[in-house]
């Protein structure tokens, strides 16, 4: 059996599986567990079809790090909730699934799949911080395109998307990034930096697109030499080097934002999250507790398939 790590970017999923099982799916307290099962049933799909031998749920202990806020205020601000502007930041989460959060907790524990999160830092550091560190092939899971900037051929780190749903899950490696986007996974961050993402409150270069952010990807290089080019190179369009100028503050900290932080002290080994057999006894009382049902007996099967 080849050794291969599985990173989950777990809020992704469970996000993902909230809004994709119908809320008619209870527990015993007539509460919806859609999130809670729809997690699971993910777990059993992605654990047979990548075979997986170790496998560490990723964890947003700080979903909007203030360091990165004070960096870029728009940071995520959206998705604040409006009553505790005053108070540290708490994202907006359905009340259905908030219930549910110590449920997903308590299952990825009985079926012995590390939860491992760092103060002050996102769940994409966490991820970071593994596969740079792995000496093992690894597979990232994520709904996030921002996780592309980890891709690398040469060590065998692939992500694996969900963004298009877990019926059309894709496999990105360095070939397909550059076949989507014409850039190289190690551009990736630098094209994220210059197109920006509403979703997480990145402003981008205003009239700077993806088009035109690979293109100067593939002439510069990088966006340090973009930016020395937008000051002196005459063969950069006026109009590219006024919006590249316009934007010189952004771009001074936005990388510092979007790349991944890769050199956390982490709080488990990669050694210590090998699939191991679970506990009949825990499985049976949280399946009781919550109302998992036949999700957690075919997260449970996969997982001894691979232990």
């Amino acid at each position: 059996m080849t050794d291969r790590l599985m990173l989950l970017d777990t809020a992704s999923l469970y996000f993902r599986a909230f809004y994709g099982v119908p809320d008619s799916v209870v527990g015993p307290d007539g509460r919806p567990i859609n999130a809670a099962r729809g997690l699971l049933d993910m777990i059993a799909k992605l654990v047979a079809l990548y075979e997986p031998t170790h496998l560490i749920a990723c964890w947003d202990d700080d979903w909007r790090p203030q360091w990165r806020v004070d960096l870029i205020p728009s940071y995520k601000a959206h998705r604040v909730a409006e009553e505790v502007l005053t108070a540290p930041d708490v994202e907006v989460v359905p009340d259905p699934l908030e219930h549910q959060i110590p449920a997903i907790r308590e299952e990825l524990r009985a079926l012995r799949i590390p939860v491992v999160g760092v103060s002050h830092h996102e769940a994409d550091d966490v991820i970071g911080t593994y596969a740079t560190i792995a000496t093992i092939p690894v597979d990232v899971v994520t709904g996030d395109r921002d996780l592309f900037q980890l891709i690398d051929d040469d060590r065998d780190v692939r992500v694996i998307y969900t963004g298009r749903g877990m019926s059309n899950l894709e496999v990105h490696t360095g070939d397909t990034t550059t076949a989507k986007y014409g850039i190289a996974p190690s551009q990736y961050a630098d094209f994220a930096v210059l197109r920006g993402d509403p979703s997480d409150g990145l402003p981008g270069v205003a009239g700077i697109g993806e088009k035109t952010a690979t293109t100067l990807l593939a002439r510069y290089g990088d966006l340090a030499g973009i930016v020395e080019a937008a000051s002196g190179d005459e063969g950069m369009s006026a109009g590219v080097r006024a919006k590249l100028l316009a934007a010189a503050d952004y771009l001074a900290v936005a990388p510092q934002v979007v790349a991944v932080v890769r050199d956390l002290a982490l709080p488990v080994g990669i050694d210590e999250a090998r699939i191991t057999r679970a506990n009949d006894s825990a499985i049976a009382s949280v399946a009781d507790k919550w109302g998992l049902g036949a999700s957690l007996t075919r997260a449970t099967d996969a997982l001894a398939a691979r232990s």
